[in-house]
């Protein structure tokens, strides 16, 4: 219970900050619904999509091995020495439910083969292309991984307040108001027996 004066003014206002703290409690409730929801929906995505980028990132291993069977070590290196693409990765952000979730964008430039085709055998080529086919996989798991973790961080934050609202404020004032109510209605009793005492002895 609270510590407060017992008078009416008191019991308005903690009537006002209750009914505030009760919608406040229901606003966040929704919100922690929704971003439940949000997290699920992201998390379906993520398993096929993490298989796929492992799928990807095995096919081009084995491709770079196969590569490197075939080639020449000298050749290998020189033909991967000096890169000619180009690769930004632009960021930007959207919201849901008012937590700022990153967007990713690639930005390539350039050619991914910067070599002469006499010294490299075809598997280098067919292992810088599944590389570059893996990219847009990559990005996509690293943007939706970041946003379900800043999701599962909010969603933390939003449980807590739930629930410090539904068990700690609202009951607490909740009892207070009904502290104030049995405290207000024994002084009107108080009240009334003097009253009645003061007009006996006036009567008398």
């Amino acid at each position: 219970m609270l510590n407060v004066s017992a008078t009416r003014m008191e019991n308005l206002r903690l009537r006002k900050r209750v009914a505030l703290a009760t919608r406040g409690h229901r606003l966040l409730s929704q919100k922690r619904d929704e971003i439940s929801r949000q997290l699920v929906k992201i998390a379906t995505l993520i398993k096929p999509l993490r298989q796929r980028v492992e799928r990807e990132l095995l096919e081009t291993s084995r491709r770079f091995m196969m590569a490197r069977a075939t080639m020449e070590p000298e050749a290998m290196t020189a033909a991967i020495d000096v890169p000619t693409k180009k690769f930004n990765l632009a960021i930007s952000f959207a919201t849901i439910m008012s937590v700022k979730v990153p967007e990713l964008a690639k930005e390539i430039s350039g050619d991914i083969m910067c070599y002469g085709f006499s010294t490299t055998s075809g598997e280098l080529d067919v292992a810088l292309r599944a590389l570059e086919r893996a990219f847009d996989s990559l990005i996509e798991l690293a943007e939706r991984e970041k946003q379900a973790q800043l999701l599962a961080t909010e969603l933390q934050s939003t449980r807590r307040r739930v629930n410090v609202l539904e068990h700690v404020v609202i009951p607490e004032i909740q009892e207070t108001i009904k502290f104030i109510y049995n405290k207000l209605g024994e002084a009107e009793r108080d009240n009334a027996s003097r009253l009645m005492k003061i007009a006996d002895i006036i009567r008398s």
